[in-house]
């Protein structure tokens, strides 16, 4: 076995440097640094908010200030003491992320560093890593541990997203049975008139406590504080694991279900249009007729064996599906004055998913340079089957919502596939360190496959396809010329697949090759001990296909290119041993740098805001032991919802805040925790997707909630 080691230490020495006949290569003692790739979280920073590292895909568990990239992990006690029930709660938090979608309606999608994550049917949130787990639509935090939040295309790290997404990545980090047994009841009120209780027990056994187990339910129903409408959410999720010496496994099964009445929609303004201002947050044009159910069904099992104290294996393998019904239409905007045209439209929507991963990681020295290697090979497969009828158009206003009366819109008699992709690839990397970490660069590439095919869901006949391979590199350096300081540096790419032709163009339904988007970015991270600063800067690239004048028609081609470029700076930490902060602003200058009409080109590209600030804040009050108060302050500058940008969303910002106490009744812990969102009844559109659909902001709304420990 050791005369392995020395073999595999050799080729990949002679891998990273020019080889020469007579050179003879010393490995010096191997020095185990298992706990980089072991299941075992990245400890709380100071003040519990954020952690110290994170998951960063195949890369493993990095400590933040060894990663040459952007991340923030917020933690287990964060998500609980804002009351987060879903992730898009989560990462609301972030300066460097926006929702784009109704707090009210059935499905988050984000903005990271100005570009769209998780729109459409094929869910971008990662679980555990991967992707193709977690649900398509929503993701509830009843089984999250950690939400991570990576910016940046992410190509190698996490493999291509399964909607192309090149602004980030947001994990979740599944629950797991600690080593003190737990049990834990968590009841809670949101206005008008929801109520609810989680559920959380684990429990681990063995001689050695070697077995884990964790289960998380959840139910939670009754009238939102949107007009008409209601929602029924139950989630149940079951975490098991295994820990022993050279093995551990895990095995994740979750289900969710969440029904809504008079489920809350975005608005798509008519071009040309003067957008309104905004509604009072609570108005709903949706009617109790309309509805929306979502069913989805998960699993993830994972394992990793440790060959030796150097080469681990691991592998993965999961899937899920996702099902929903329902019987509403997107309202279109007519004009500034609100009112709106709605057709009813009854769909059905099933998404299956299936992933699997396999790999091995080693380290090793050779000569002064200690080697961190990852192989990973990934496959990712979904599908898509559709089904919509339509009723017939009704009209409404945003301001003076009028009674529709209700359609019996047939369900759908067809549900065909509409969609499937398969993403495969293979990816090696390397860390290499040197001067005790103080210097680390990271190398890698991966060959990804794409097959991806869409079709005509009545007939099955196929629209368009595409089936092409490319790779995408990384370049990351870490140098830090101070115990407490970290400068970085990284090249890395995204990867999505080509735009699909129109109808209206010479080669409709033809899928161009897939996208590489750029990044460059530097950055800086300084840990003060007990608050810890960061700051980047960025530039991202993205092409996109567009139409263009080829004889008496038009080809549709690439040429398109949005640029965006940005500033960052956070903060995390406490300031002192009773005050907390949460925050930081981001400044991002979008740009249509390559378009297909001359007027457009230096415009500001759909849902980019120039600013965009969060900062909270938490104090411990001297003068009631227990007693915590916060506030979260949130400004996102103006956004376009056109490429003309004639369509101006006005600035906003929002303010929220809270309050906790924790104390003991009968020795067992108690802690009551009660907030505020949007305080002063802020009336605004909260975001733009990238199709140009505008949501209204959330309402004042109160949450209570009391958990208690047995």
């Amino acid at each position: 076995m050791n005369k392995r080691i020395g073999v595999l230490s050799a080729l990949v020495a002679g891998a990273c440097t020019p080889a020469v006949a007579q050179d003879v290569i010393e490995l010096k003692p191997i020095t185990i640094r298992a706990s980089e790739w072991s299941s075992s979280l990245p400890e709380e920073y100071s003040g519990g908010q954020v952690a110290k590292g994170s998951r960063v895909g195949m890369l493993g568990n990095r400590d933040v200030m060894d990663t040459p990239f952007s991340t923030t992990t917020y933690t287990a006690k964060s998500i609980e003491n804002t009351g987060a029930s879903t992730v898009a709660d989560v990462v609301a938090r972030d300066p460097s992320v926006r929702n784009t979608h109704a707090t009210g309606g059935m499905v988050d999608s984000f903005y990271i560093r100005g570009f769209p994550v998780n729109e459409g049917n094929f869910g971008e949130i990662a679980f555990d890593g991967v992707y193709g787990v977690a649900p398509t639509y929503r993701v509830s935090t009843d089984y999250a541990e950690r939400i991570e939040v990576l910016k940046g295309p992410s190509a190698l790290i996490y493999g291509i997203s399964p909607n192309s997404s090149v602004g980030g990545v947001i994990n979740l980090v599944p629950k797991r049975a600690p080593e003190v047994d737990l049990t834990r009841l968590t009841t809670d009120y949101v206005s008008n008139l929801q109520g609810g209780a989680h559920l959380d027990i684990a429990r681990r056994f063995g001689e050695e406590r070697e077995f884990g187990m964790r289960f998380n339910g959840s139910l939670h129903g009754g009238d939102t504080p949107i007009d008409d409408q209601t929602r029924e959410m139950y989630v149940g999720a079951l975490a098991l694991d295994y820990k022993g010496e050279s093995f551990r496994a895990t095995v994740d099964l979750i289900g969710q279900k969440q029904d809504f009445t008079a489920p809350q929609r975005p608005f798509f303004p008519v071009a040309g249009i003067t957008i309104p201002e905004a509604p009072n947050g609570r108005l709903n044009i949706e009617e109790p007729w309309e509805w929306s159910k979502n069913r989805d069904l998960s699993w993830l099992a994972r394992a990793e064996y440790d060959l030796n104290d150097t080469i681990t294996v691991f592998g993965a393998v999961g899937g899920g599906n996702s099902h929903v019904t329902r019987l509403f239409g997107t309202p279109t905007l007519l004009n500034s004055n609100g009112d709106v045209s709605v057709v009813p439209q009854n769909f059905v929507f099933d998404v299956d998913r299936m992933t699997a991963e396999t790999g091995a990681r080693a380290q090793f020295d050779t000569g002064l340079v200690t080697h961190a290697v990852t192989f990973q090979a990934t496959y990712l497969r979904q599908t898509l089957d559709r089904g919509s009828a339509s009723g017939t158009a009704q009209l409404t206003n945003i301001y003076h919502p009028v009674l529709r009366p209700e359609q019996n819109v047939r369900a759908p008699g067809n549900v065909g596939r509409a969609s499937e992709s398969t993403l495969s690839g293979l990816a090696l990397s390397d860390t290499l360190s040197i001067l005790d970490e103080r210097v680390q660069l990271t190398v890698g590439g991966r060959l990804q496959s794409i097959d991806s095919n869409n079709f005509n869901a009545t007939t099955g006949a196929t629209t368009s396809s595409s089936n092409e391979t490319s790779v995408t590199p990384l370049v990351g350096l870490v140098v830090k010329p101070w115990e407490n300081v970290s400068l970085y540096a990284n090249y890395i790419e995204g990867l999505g697949v080509g735009d699909t032709a129109p109808a209206t163009a010479v080669n409709a339904g033809e899928t161009l090759a897939p996208y590489q988007s750029k990044q460059y970015e530097i950055g800086a991270k300084i840990d003060l001990d007990r608050v810890i600063l960061t700051m980047a800067v960025f530039q991202i690239e993205k092409p996109y296909g567009q139409l263009e004048s080829q004889g008496a028609g038009l080809i549709f081609v690439d040429g398109g290119e949005q640029r965006n470029r940005g500033l960052e700076v956070n903060i995390a930490g406490e300031v002192s041993s009773n005050l907390r902060l949460l925050g930081g602003v981001a400044f991002i200058d979008g740009e249509l740098t390559k378009t297909d009409n001359t007027t457009t080109v230096g415009n500001t590209p759909i849902g980019v805001p120039s600013i965009q600030t969060n900062l909270g804040a938490e104090w411990d009050t001297p003068f009631m032991k227990g007693l915590t108060l916060a506030a979260n302050v949130i400004y996102t500058d103006e956004q376009f919802a056109d490429t003309a940008n004639t369509q101006r969303l006005p600035s906003w910002v929002r303010l929220d805040l809270g309050a906790r106490y924790s104390t003991k009744i009968e020795d067992r812990p108690v802690t009551f925790r009660a907030s505020i969102e949007n305080v002063f009844n802020k009336d605004y559109w909260s975001g733009v997707a990238s199709f140009g659909t505008i949501s209204q902001g959330a309402p004042l709304t109160v949450k209570l909630s009391m958990t208690t420990g047995f």
